[in-house]
């Protein structure tokens, strides 16, 4: 057991007794800015010891497993030291960054000390995500600092360094504000959540109950990749790392099968992006939206629970229609778990689940407390299993903290490093100049705002990952829909849906990247068939936003129909892209069931009620046809 798993332990232990109160319980009290340096400085130093300079090939996790450790150089430890003296002064005198923030200006001392922190962050973030995020944020703090020579809207009194350092180290939109607090608070408490779940073997468990399930129908392997990967995508937080952990058994099954291999990656890479949309966790997105609109994560995960169900069944029914389409046969039965015999080998791991679902939906407790309330339940189902290389044992509980801390780096330093950016932001008014630019090019008309707002949220979504896509595009670009008076609720969940497409969607498609090392597939090929079984990530949010009845808002009866003609308009759609239904379909009744179903899922009554009269009449004949030869 190397020196990083003893590390990773207790930076682990550190934040649970944290988050769990255990400390305040103690009679220790920490403010949050304070627990906030102490947990950026944990990530920092981690990544500058397993992270190569030139951010080569997943270092944290090949070193961390190996134990090795690449050895550091004069600059990593002069990065560290950065980091400590930084952090270090917000810890131990923490009374005078306070003072700072008061006197709303920095010396010579604070302008050293903020600059101390920024650059370590920024390198950190290189090696971690690569030169993308990075370059978006010094666009934006240059366009702070030279705003008074900008065209145009962008023109604005322009503001000195020496502000903006101040922005950054005690503003209260910093480095320390909302993100990095959710990071250190939050999300580190939910991928310790998935690890734990992972190393007792419920990622295998949850494959092969949806194999059970699923693979007695045509298409079966694939029908049971969009279930697991959407259940434990949901609780990863990351599509790329869901492809790399549940793709390596489903995407060989879907080619076994007959499967295209395109085709199969395809759906392993949508399906895993999709978990970061599903309740209960959606990736852990959930809980900085919920910190970031202040509503009640409840509310969330209540509202994005009809959207979600729409997404999969697009995937599902596309992936249906496809095997029956090319003829392939269900697996047959001694192949397959039975799905009883399936489930009580392993229904002791919905037991942590529901009772992640108890402490945040029925109880109300905080997200990071019902995390830590969760984890000896967690812990506990484990002893259940009769596999005793599942029960999480002291090595086995490391073990998932080595994997925690892995996962969660990159996220403390992005969540910090985005702090700059925000504090900028805010500055300038920037935020509010693009959203009055792009409400300026619409004209203030709501579908092309829409268009927009979401071809926009694409491009700055490529190349990053979940959490950075969604506060950056919380910011940028959500006030552009708020303005039109578009609900808080279903403006971030736009943005998400869409920042969330640039997952399968190339050219900078990282959950494709992943699934093609595994399929052996051509890039563009399996991006067009993931962007086919994808498209729900680009015309649900249109529906939700147009017609909030999908979010739960409204009568019972507008929100029954909006969910009905929905349902049955994904289907339609399906088969429109897929090009099947009771069999191969023309051209023109392929384009009149896709057509037909884009209006079932549209808002109000008259676009149901003709995409229902189109797919009538593309379908109906051949229904009979089908009929009259059986």
């Amino acid at each position: 057991m190397g020196v990083f798993t003893w590390i990773a332990t207790a930076i682990v232990v550190y934040h649970v007794v944290m988050v769990g109160n255990l400390a305040a319980m103690a009679g220790f009290f920490m403010p949050d800015q304070m627990h906030g340096a102490i947990s950026l400085a944990s990530a920092l130093t981690v990544i500058f010891f397993l992270v190569p300079a030139d951010g080569s090939g997943h270092g944290v996790a090949r070193e961390a497993d190996t134990g090795s450790g690449r050895r550091a150089t004069w600059f990593d430890y002069a990065l560290i030291a950065c980091t400590w003296i930084s952090l270090g002064y917000v810890v131990v005198f923490y009374q005078a960054v306070i003072d700072y923030s008061m006197f709303g200006f920095l010396d010579t001392q604070g302008l050293v000390l903020a600059l101390l922190i920024c650059l370590p962050l920024i390198e950190a973030v290189r090696r971690t995500t690569g030169v993308t995020l990075p370059i978006l944020v010094g666009v934006l703090v240059l366009a702070t600092v030279f705003q008074n020579v900008l065209p145009g809207i962008l023109y604005g009194r322009g503001y000195e360094t020496d502000r903006l350092l101040y922005a950054a180290y005690v503003g209260e939109s910093g480095i320390f504000g909302l993100p990095l607090r959710v990071a250190a608070s939050i999300i580190i408490i939910f991928v310790l959540f998935g690890a734990l779940m992972e190393q007792s073997g419920a990622g295998r468990w949850f494959l092969r109950l949806a194999l059970a399930a699923t693979g007695r129908s045509h298409g079966g392997p694939a029908k049971a990749s969009v279930v697991a990967s959407a259940l434990f995508g949901s609780i990863s937080g990351s599509p790329s790392a869901n492809v790399a952990t549940i793709g390596v058994f489903t995407i060989p099954l879907m080619k076994q099968i007959g499967y295209r291999p395109a085709f199969a990656g395809g759906v392993e890479a949508v399906a895993s992006t999709g978990g970061q949309i599903l309740p209960p966790v959606m990736g852990a997105i959930a809980f900085v939206m919920a910190e970031w609109i202040r509503v009640p994560y409840a509310t969330i995960a209540i509202a994005a629970a009809v959207p979600a169900a729409l997404y999969f069944i697009i995937v599902f029914a596309s992936v249906h229609l496809q095997a029956r389409r090319s003829g392939m046969h269900p697996m047959t039965s001694e192949d397959l778990p039975r799905l009883g015999e399936a489930f009580r080998e392993g229904w002791y791991y919905l037991i942590p689940i529901a009772a992640l679902i108890y402490f945040l939906l029925i109880e109300a407790y905080p997200p990071g407390m019902a995390g830590v309330l969760t984890l000896p339940f967690v812990i506990g189902a484990s002893f259940l299993s009769r596999d005793h290389a599942d029960w999480l044992l002291p090595g086995k509980l490391m073990a998932a903290c080595g994997r925690t801390v892995r996962g969660w780096i990159t996220i403390a330093a992005i969540t910090g490093f985005v702090g700059i950016m925000i504090g900028a932001i805010e500055l300038s008014g920037i935020g509010v100049k693009i959203s009055t630019f792009i409400l300026d090019l619409s004209g203030g008309n709501l579908i092309v705002t829409l268009i927009l707002v979401g071809l926009a949220s694409f491009v700055m979504g490529m190349g990053l990952d979940s959490i950075p896509v969604y506060v950056t595009l919380a910011t940028l670009m959500a006030p552009a829909l708020t303005q039109l008076d578009v609900s808080p609720m279903a403006a971030h969940l736009y943005v998400i849906y869409w920042g969330l497409a640039s997952f399968f969607t190339p050219p900078l498609c990282i959950a494709v990247f992943v699934s093609i090392a595994i399929s052996g597939s051509k890039l563009w090929e399996t991006g067009w068939e993931a962007v086919r079984l994808g498209v729900a990530a680009f015309i649900v949010p249109l529906a939700f936003v147009l017609d909030e009845g999908l979010l739960l808002h409204g009568s019972p009866g507008k929100i029954a129909w909006a969910i009905a003609t929905a349902c049955v308009g994904a289907c339609f759609l399906a088969c429109g892209l897929q090009g099947f239904a009771f069999g191969p379909l023309q051209p023109w009744r392929r384009i009149a069931v896709g057509v037909g179903g884009l209006l079932l899922i549209g808002p109000g009554l008259a676009p149901p009620l003709i995409g229902t009269a189109l797919a009538a009449v593309a379908l109906v004949p051949l229904g009979k046809r089908k009929a009259s030869v059986v």
